[in-house]
């Protein structure tokens, strides 16, 4: 492709995008650049497809260059290693955008990478990767065909905006990532500030408002001849021997309620269809699969559009029974155990002084993350023998997500100086995990005392849809995502929405449907709300007896020495004498922790003494630590000396220092004058007068 380039005006930025400079042998690459923020997004296919599978193998990475930011990476090898968090929720931004638009015997591995190649910390990269995914793909020969696009949109001073920056968003009470094609949106991403639905939806209007505009300019780039993908050949032997077998018990097995039951049903039927048409149809067993599949997801939606009824027998507004739980371990800070159904969640809370705040590491530097919250879902809460692994993306995905939900409604630092981490165990697994750890971590954070503004809750929705007839579904469960045409999941309070997470696989979605969609959700957000408030409505007064105990002072900057001393040497004796923790700010925030309250306590006065100031006219207790012949030196503060002239140290004439006071005595002194040097004057007579 010969080299070409265009510029875009979106949200009142310009976008500068090429084509043909940058990584020619790949099958398509563009490069897009917005401020100082440069990115390069490549896609490539294999020649021939995948033989023996029936999805696409579609990979996507999105990579973070450090010289993007003028760094050197940390760690011992100085070179980028596996993918931050950042680097992973943005992989999934651009997979979940661009991956239902695939054509559905596309079987090709497939790749598409972008690399940030500078950044200006302000204008981020996940918006320009997914414009630059879909440009990439369009002007390749893969048969990619219907572009897409996405935009952030924010609220800042009651008004929407298209794209704001890093520093910009910092003053949004909304932060929504859309994506979508000409005709609908595809994929949301939102945290907000506790918005209503009607806020939701005209975000999203305005959104889908510009993502036209730039499907409509992908449209006009250079064309590339696309591959042509074979008909796919179906053997109606075949097809009328797997029906006649399956259809009809297929129809009552998705009507089986309980999951295994209907999971064992359908495994055993698949296995009696396969058994009985091998020796028929040799070597085809992926396409009897193929066949069985198509059978079940067309039954278990007519179940739902044609007779009106979900397979475990649930209304469409229905939510599966819930249980809540709180203070189950005796050790934990705080503990709540959600069930919903036949999915489980069982969160915990560790509060922890500011040393345990996770340190981040990234481009725009470096700062401490106060609030973690870890998700794991191990094989065994889907009845799977599984390896234990470290977290994969959609492990992070939905950790994120619940972390979006409760991060609004936690108390500042300033009112709450703790690290903050919740772990949220899957034990069991039917369906929105992600939300059940929502109202797990909510119901852990009051059972820990943590004062939150409100309890959350979260609840995921589905979609079904056949040309104009639809339902929409409250509280789906696994099979209804599998087969449903959308994914909704939102979390929120009473007052308003905190996060919102929706992947569409249809086109010809409303706003009349999406309004309907969120009513439902809040409905039933307030339904779990109240059974939640059942078991604990208010966060506990008091924290855990395990529970480490926490103050905050301010001292001057100009202290922080003092504190710390030479070599460490202050703060180290405060710890050792209190055993107490003592974490130090470069603002001057001093956090004292520790799970007795008099070593706190303790650690305070000490901690206030060394970095007291010397006050004329105050009365302190000092130790002697120089004699000299005309007087004594008194350490009155640590490493604060002031000193004692013969003349002061008693009512009568002393001949000799030595006479009085020895090198180490404890005595008591006053502080008659700060002359202009800083040099401090005592006074032991002084206060031998005032005790007479």
């Amino acid at each position: 492709m010969e080299k070409t380039s265009y510029k875009l005006e979106i949200g009142g930025k310009t976008f500068e995008i090429d084509m043909g400079s940058l990584a020619k042998q790949a099958g398509g690459s563009c490069r897009i650049r917005v401020g100082d923020t440069v990115i390069l997004v490549t896609t490539v296919a294999s020649r021939e497809p995948k033989t023996g599978i029936d999805f696409l193998p579609l990979t996507v990475d999105f990579r973070e260059r450090t010289y993007a930011a003028g760094k050197i990476p940390g760690g011992f090898f100085k070179r980028e290693g596996r993918p931050r968090e950042k680097e992973i929720l943005t992989s999934r931004l651009i997979d979940r955008s661009i991956r239902p638009l695939f054509p559905e015997n596309w079987n090709n591995e497939t790749q598409v990478i972008s690399i940030l190649l500078s950044t200006d910390n302000e204008n981020e990269a996940d918006i320009p990767s997914i414009m630059g995914a879909s440009i990439a793909l369009m002007i390749s020969d893969i048969p990619y065909n219907t572009p897409i696009a996405a935009v952030r949109v924010g609220k800042i001073g009651g008004q929407l905006v298209i794209n704001p920056t890093a520093t910009e968003r910092k003053g949004s009470t909304l932060d929504l990532v859309v994506s979508g094609t000409a005709e609908g949106l595809a994929m949301v991403e939102s945290g907000s500030q506790e918005v209503s639905e009607s806020e939701i939806l005209e975000a999203l209007s305005f959104a889908h408002t510009e993502i036209k505009k730039i499907c409509a300019f992908q449209l006009t780039l250079p064309k590339t001849p696309k591959i042509q993908l074979a008909p796919v050949e179906t053997d109606q032997n075949l097809v009328s021997a797997v029906k006649e077998m399956a259809e009809a018990k297929a129809e009552q097995i998705v009507s089986i309620a309980p999951k295994k039951e209907r999971e064992d049903a359908w495994y055993a039927l698949k296995k009696e269809v396969k058994a009985a048409l091998k020796e028929k149809f040799p070597e085809q067993e992926g396409k009897i699969s193929a066949q069985l599949e198509d059978i079940f997801y067309r039954k278990a939606r007519a179940l739902i559009l044609g007779k009106k009824l979900r397979s475990d027998g649930r209304k469409f507004d229905e939510i599966r029974r819930i249980d809540c739980e709180t203070t189950l371990l005796p050790r934990a800070h705080g503990s709540g155990l959600f069930t919903r159904g036949q999915t489980q969640a069982l969160a915990t809370v560790t509060l922890g002084s500011p040393d345990d705040m996770q340190i981040m590491d990234e481009l725009a530097g470096e700062y401490k993350e106060r609030f973690m919250l870890h998700y794991n879902f191990p094989g065994f809460a889907t009845g799977e023998a599984k390896p234990e692994r470290s977290p994969g993306r959609r492990e992070i995905g939905h950790g994120a997500l619940a972390k979006r939900s409760l991060t609004p409604l936690l108390p500042s630092i300033e009112e709450f100086p703790y690290a903050v981490r919740i772990v949220s165990d899957v034990l069991e697994s039917n369906g929105s995990s992600s939300m059940a750890t929502v109202c797990g971590g909510s119901l852990a954070l009051f059972d820990a005392g943590v004062p939150m503004k409100s309890s959350c809750a979260g609840v995921a929705m589905g979609l079904i849809k056949e040309g104009n007839d639809y339902a929409i579904l409250t509280d789906i469960m696994g099979m209804e995502d599998h087969l449903g045409d959308m994914d909704f999941k939102v979390a929120g309070t009473r007052k308003g929405i905190t996060a919102l997470q929706m992947d569409i696989k249809v086109t010809g979605l409303t706003t009349d449907i999406l309004a309907e969609a969120l009513e439902s959700a809040r409905t039933a957000r307030l339904t779990i709300l109240d059974i939640m408030n059942q078991a604990i409505s208010l966060p506990k007064a008091d924290l855990s007896a395990y529970a480490p105990r926490m103050v905050t002072l301010t001292i001057p900057q100009s202290k922080i020495g003092e504190l710390i001393g030479p070599g460490g040497k202050n703060i180290r004796r405060i710890q050792e004498e209190t055993g107490a923790e003592v974490s130090i700010e470069d603002d001057g925030r001093v956090f004292i922790s520790s799970p007795k309250k008099d070593a706190v306590d303790l650690c305070r006065q000490m901690v206030e003494y060394y970095t007291a100031d010397v006050e004329v006219g105050k009365v302190y207790k000092g130790k002697v630590t120089r004699i000299l012949n005309f007087g004594a030196f008194v350490e009155i503060l640590p490493g604060k000396e002031g000193l004692v002239h013969i003349s002061q140290l008693a009512e009568s004439h002393v001949k000799k220092v030595e006479d009085v006071v020895s090198e180490g005595d404890e005595v008591t002194v006053k502080v008659v004058e700060i002359d202009t040097q800083g040099r401090v004057n005592l006074s032991r007579k002084a206060v031998l007068n005032l005790n007479k």
